[in-house]
């Protein structure tokens, strides 16, 4: 059943409550009030949107994080359109990373990458790759093992662990192999190669997320969008109501029947309603439900975690700064994690042309050091930090403020699954509660995906039957650009989980995992002829008469090498043959060897446990 017979089958109004003036909430209200359903909406801030609501301070308006409006979803996207129509700009993208001093180009480019790193860094990293290609890891529990033995310690080091560790505040050790895997997928260094050399190669399926070069942008930033949802809800008679925190869901045997909330001098009022949609976070919801629900889904919404995120934005006495739309901040020497310049996402957010506004953004959590601490004393850490990294004289910021942000990213701990299975088991039981959005699902959703849950919730309200927890599950990052133009509401924004307790047998299967003899000889005879090749055009480069009389003596091994550039080629290529034997043999010795202590250290372990029960 689509949409429009949903809409036409609707013969009464209904009255729906919904929690949250973010995008989820203001998507469905609208989606509601244009079937003939009468939504009320309750948004606890002063200004909707959420974490994708526009700041204005003083005429200057600053995006909470960035939010480039892109999506697979052509539904989303007509709908964008509908709203906001010419308010659209076509942006360029220019980010960076900065890295010792240096700034890096994101995507990387050959040129820039080389004189940044420098030959020396550049072989480095090329041999630590080889290297974890060699020798890698034996167990891939967390995120460093994960991308050393794909990228190598070097890259790792350089490109991974600083920014990562900043944005969750979990050391990488403590971050579970899962994330990575998902979160990096469509990532390795031949693809980065050809991205750099050829990108043109990479099309379709092949093409890899940081080639997205361009995306949409309201020329007021993102909270225009929903502030002119709003308007349109006003006019349909459907005003939001700001500065209206929900104190309690009331529930009737398996049916919810309204909502109480507080105004902003604390007065409070009971709303009737056949149903809710709420997107405020699950841990709240559960905890103002009336009566509260079992202690077993209460609890496991208490133990749900969140990484929140405040933004310090300075206005700066100098039209132009630095040309990025942001810079990520891969340096251990700050603690600011990323800067948006706010004036290249569109030229419309500085009033006045001769000053630009920059956002520094701060991962934290509640009531931590930085969150609580005093808004000039975090407009001065940024002035001191953004100084410090050369993007600004600190002697030109001439005002400033700070945004606060909770719960700004629902984080998937260990346990996470279970907790939300608890509490599914209790709210699947009421059918005229709906939870959609980030928060009201927990989980790092895109705009776009927030939206669709949006859109599917308020069709349930009209009869259709979606599932609405089913919106997102595809494991594909959000960024993801391929040619042919997705239909469907994929691309779930993963978020790190705690490396988890193994058990006794799961230990031992790690401790003793095999190799593979292939990956193993592949990777020594990469290395063996990469090294063979190093070696000679060295010596060549080096020149002189006797140069290369010892190296020469491979030719003994080695049919056909000698010290030319000819030779190198064909030194390379046997010792790829030999590594390959080498590594492939070196493997099967090692699995035979392990397969034995295995076999005898589970008996003795079962003979143990059998002896215990």
């Amino acid at each position: 059943m689509d949409s429009t017979e949903i809409m036409d089958s609707t013969d009464s109004k209904i009255r729906c409550a919904i929690i949250g003036g973010g995008p989820a909430g203001l998507t469905a209200a609208l989606e509601l009030s244009r079937a003939g359903v009468e939504p009320i909406v309750f948004e606890m801030d002063q200004q909707v949107g959420g974490i994708s609501r526009t700041v204005d301070y003083k005429g200057y308006r600053f995006d909470i994080g960035g939010h480039r409006f892109f999506t697979k979803v052509d539904r989303v996207h007509n709908w964008w359109m509908d709203i906001l129509s010419d308010e659209f700009l076509v942006r360029p993208r220019l980010s960076r990373i900065y890295y010792q001093g240096k700034f890096f180009d994101y995507p990387l480019k050959p040129k820039n990458a080389l004189l940044n790193v420098g030959l020396t860094e550049s072989v480095l990293v090329g041999l630590s790759y080889l290297k974890a290609q060699a020798f890698p890891s034996r167990e891939e529990k967390n995120l460093e093992q994960w991308v050393t033995n794909r990228f190598g310690k070097r890259l790792f080091t350089m490109f991974f662990k600083t920014y990562t560790e900043k944005v969750w505040g979990m050391k990488c050790t403590e971050i579970g192999a899962d994330w990575a895997a998902q979160r990096i997928k469509n990532l390795d260094l031949g693809k980065a190669a050809l991205s750099m050399l050829a990108p043109k190669l990479l099309t379709g399926k092949n093409q890899i997320t940081t080639l997205i070069e361009e995306f949409y942008y309201p020329r007021l930033g993102p909270g225009q969008m929903w502030e002119r949802v709003t308007e349109i809800l006003d006019e349909r008679g459907h005003p939001v109501r700001l500065e209206h925190q929900v104190k309690k869901i009331h529930r009737d045997g398996e049916k919810v029947i309204g909502v109480t909330v507080a105004d902003g001098k604390g007065n409070e009022e009971r709303f009737d309603a056949e149903h809710v949609i709420s997107t405020m976070p699950i841990k709240d919801l559960l905890n103002v439900m009336d009566p509260a629900p079992p202690a077993e889904a209460l609890e496991a919404a208490n133990r749900l975690r969140y990484r929140d995120f405040l933004t310090v934005g300075l206005i700066v006495d100098s039209p132009e700064l630095f040309p990025d739309n942001w810079i990520y901040i891969h340096s251990p020497d700050v603690q600011v994690g990323r800067i948006q310049n706010f004036g290249n996402w569109s030229p419309h957010m500085i009033p006045d042309k001769s000053t630009s506004c920059i956002g520094l953004e701060y991962f934290v959590q509640e009531g931590d050091e930085l969150w609580t601490a005093d808004d000039d004393a975090l407009i001065e850490l940024g002035k001191k930090e953004t100084a410090r990294l050369g993007l600004i004289d600190a002697d030109k910021v001439i005002d400033g403020v700070v945004i606060r942000m909770p719960k700004a990213y629902p984080v998937y701990d260990h346990g996470y699954k279970e907790n939300i299975d608890s509490i599914r088991e209790y709210i699947d039981k009421i059918p005229n509660l709906h939870l959609i959005g980030r928060n009201g699902q927990h989980r790092y959703n895109n705009q776009d995906h927030s939206m669709v849950t949006a859109m599917y919730a308020a069709e349930n309200i009209l009869g259709a039957n979606h599932d609405v927890w089913d919106v997102n599950v595809e494991e594909e990052y959000h960024e993801e650009a391929h040619v042919e133009k997705g239909q469907g509401a994929s691309g779930e924004r993963l978020v790190p989980q705690r490396v988890r307790e193994a058990s006794p047998i799961e230990i031992l299967n790690d401790a003793f995992a095999k190799y593979d003899p292939v990956a193993l000889g592949g990777a020594l005879g990469t290395m063996l002829g990469f090294v063979v090749f190093l070696a000679t055009a060295g010596l060549l480069l080096k020149g002189g008469e006797d140069v290369g009389a010892t190296l020469a003596l491979l030719g003994n091994y080695f049919p056909g090498y000698d010290v030319t550039w000819a030779g190198s080629l064909i030194g390379a290529l046997w010792g790829a043959v030999f590594g390959y034997l080498i590594g492939f043999i070196i493997a099967v010795a090692i699995n035979v060897t392990v397969s034995i202590h295995l076999a005898k250290l589970l008996r003795r372990l079962g003979a143990l446990g059998g002896s215990i029960g």
